[in-house]
């Protein structure tokens, strides 16, 4: 392991990979809850927060991993992440009745904080800022 990939996954990225970890526990937790107990109230809000789970399980694993590859899957995750927060964010303001109970990415995260709508832009900042950091080296 290089010292430049060491730099990478210390500081805030390993801030962010804890960041993402959590989140990944509480979306899984919570979608198993919600498909387990009641799943015919929301199926699309509860198949929601199932993807977001994945998805944040997905990128934090690519983010602690030190390869161009897991750098590229961590890149379609995260960025699969923004497009979901924003559409779901979206029609849960527009839409509320698609929404018969919250999602982790409803009103774009209101549940968590608003993390989930924070967390995508920190990422695409953190995997370009590392990737310029690395090429410089």
């Amino acid at each position: 392991m290089d010292r430049v990939s060491e730099r990478r996954h210390a500081g805030i990225g390993r801030v962010l990979i804890a960041v993402y970890a959590v989140l990944a526990l509480a979306a899984t937790g919570r979608s198993f809850v919600q498909i387990v107990q009641r799943f015919d109230e929301a199926p699309l809000a509860y198949t929601l927060s199932a993807v977001a789970a994945v998805v944040y399980i997905v990128a934090t694993v690519a983010l602690a991993m030190r390869s161009d590859a897991a750098r590229r899957v961590a890149f379609a995750a995260v960025c699969f992440e923004l497009v979901g927060v924003l559409v779901v964010g979206s029609l849960s303001l527009l839409a509320p009745a698609l929404f018969a109970h919250d999602s982790v990415w409803s009103y774009f995260g209101m549940g968590y904080l608003f993390i989930p709508a924070v967390l995508p832009f920190l990422g695409l900042w953190w995997l370009r800022a590392s990737r310029d950091r690395e090429v410089a080296a």
